[in-house]
């Protein structure tokens, strides 16, 4: 495979990444995460969906237990840059969202770096405002 082919792959494989988040679509998710998945967000412990995970069933789950959590109807998520280079791809953007439990809101930057390989995503690390969503947890 060239490297234009390698990028394009990947960038296929994080356009359906996108789509099956907004759809929910949670077995689609499983089956798009490799097997392990090497998984990294800032550990949180007043938040209930920031945890460890490590496989594609538990990866997955994050975005359900995300919508579990907050109120679906006040969520957004915008990705302004995508860049991709070989098997990375770095997605840059904005996401805001409503804690159920407080009804406080949260709001920030974020950068997510995924790594495919063999049409599977192997690395999920996401960076973003752990402070606002903390705060929003909060009672």
């Amino acid at each position: 495979m060239t490297p234009a082919d390698t990028a394009e792959a990947t960038r296929s494989t994080v356009q359906k990444f996108l789509g099956l988040r907004l759809a929910g679509d949670t077995e689609g998710l499983a089956a798009l995460f490799a097997d392990e998945v090497d998984w990294m967000l800032a550990e949180n412990p007043v938040v209930p969906w920031i945890r460890p995970r490590s496989t594609a069933a538990e990866c997955a789950a994050q975005a359900e237990e995300l919508a579990r959590y907050t109120v679906p109807q006040d969520a957004r998520a915008s990705v302004d840059t995508v860049l991709v280079d070989g098997t990375d791809a770095v997605l840059m953007g904005h996401l805001s969202g409503t804690v159920r439990a407080t009804g406080k809101s949260f709001s920030g930057p974020f950068a997510l770096r995924l790594t495919v390989e063999g049409g599977r995503i192997t690395r999920h690390h996401l960076y973003e405002n752990s402070v606002s969503i903390a705060a929003a947890c909060t009672p």
